[in-house]
């Protein structure tokens, strides 16, 4: 079957209206050299400006023409290039950004989302033989910084999930999560939506406070999302009450220290063989007494609504000769 041909000055046949969606490189037997259309760069940002770049074009050419899109029609052409004149005249799908070259080459100023897709170099030799040759424009923004929002920025330890979103404005090719600057461990308790725009921590924990880091990437660019913090809320831990001593002479001063790991930090209080003591978290009774040989240490959590007790006994002896 012979390849479809065209005069230039005969007008379009029916090949013209042929749909292009699978070609990529048609030429007339007679013709040796590959004519082949490359992308420069291959995956543009958009606002830049872009090459299809034509290799290989025949010395004896005569018109070179492109068209926007898969189909060869005169409402597509964006513009017309004849070699002997060198006059270019602009089609209907010219938008005033593209320039063409001697080479075929066909420049985009400026690209747009809206650019992306197939284009097809229609060339003519002096024996009126036509090559149609299929390009491709591949158009991406660029990113913006992402945000992360949580459903619950301040959970309760072993009773909270949080759901944690991130927020971008648009759509990139890849999303990626990172939690304390590495990638997210792989548990039961981290759950990712489909589009990895949400992650789920399933029964918190003081540990999962972060912070959580969203990426997003494309093959033109790449932006993350500042730092991210859970405010867990835990405790409390049983107190503990130091130092280990137990004994005392009558008469010596008794410091004791309550401590317990908690967030928020929990509220501390003291007994003394039932007496309240002063609310703080270090306990000081000078000239001991019998009367002083029993210490309870309280704490309570405001976070968690927990509280928790210790008791120390002390042993107070005749004091020293």
């Amino acid at each position: 079957m012979e390849p479809p041909s065209a005069s230039p000055r005969a007008g379009r046949g029916p090949w013209q209206e042929l749909l292009l969606a699978s070609l990529l490189t048609f030429w007339n037997p007679l013709t040796t050299a590959q004519v082949t259309v490359e992308s420069v760069p291959p995956n543009a940002a958009e606002g830049k400006d872009v090459l299809l770049r034509v290799h290989n074009l025949p010395g004896d050419t005569a018109s070179l023409a492109w068209f926007r899109g898969e189909v060869v029609a005169p409402v597509h052409q964006i513009v017309l290039y004849v070699v002997d004149t060198r006059v270019i005249t602009p089609g209907p799908a010219y938008s005033g950004r593209e320039i063409i070259y001697p080479s075929g080459s066909l420049l985009f100023q400026n690209i747009t989302l809206n650019d992306t897709g197939s284009y097809i170099l229609q060339i003519i030799n002096r024996k009126f033989e036509t090559a149609l040759v299929c390009g491709q424009l591949r158009v991406f923004p660029e990113l913006h910084k992402p945000s992360i929002t949580s459903n619950n920025s301040s959970p309760v330890e072993n009773a909270d999930s949080v759901v944690l979103m991130c927020e971008a404005q648009i759509q990139s090719t890849s999303c990626l999560w990172s939690v304390n600057s590495k990638s997210l461990p792989d548990s039961p308790r981290l759950e990712l939506s489909l589009d990895n725009r949400t992650l789920t921590v399933h029964g918190v924990t003081r540990n999962d406070t972060g912070p959580y880091e969203y990426e997003t990437r494309n093959p033109v660019s790449a932006d993350h999302s500042d730092p991210f913090t859970l405010n867990v809320l835990y405790g409390l831990d049983t107190p503990i009450i130091s130092p280990s001593d137990s004994s005392y002479h009558q008469g010596a001063n008794l410091s004791l220290s309550c401590r317990t790991a908690s967030n928020p930090p929990a509220q501390y209080s003291w007994l003394i063989n039932g007496r309240p003591q002063p609310s703080t978290q270090e306990l000081f009774i000078p000239n001991i007494t019998a009367n002083d040989s029993g210490s309870t240490c309280l704490v309570y959590n405001n976070g968690t609504c927990l509280n928790k007790t210790t008791v120390k006994a002390i042993t107070v002896s005749a004091p020293m000769m």
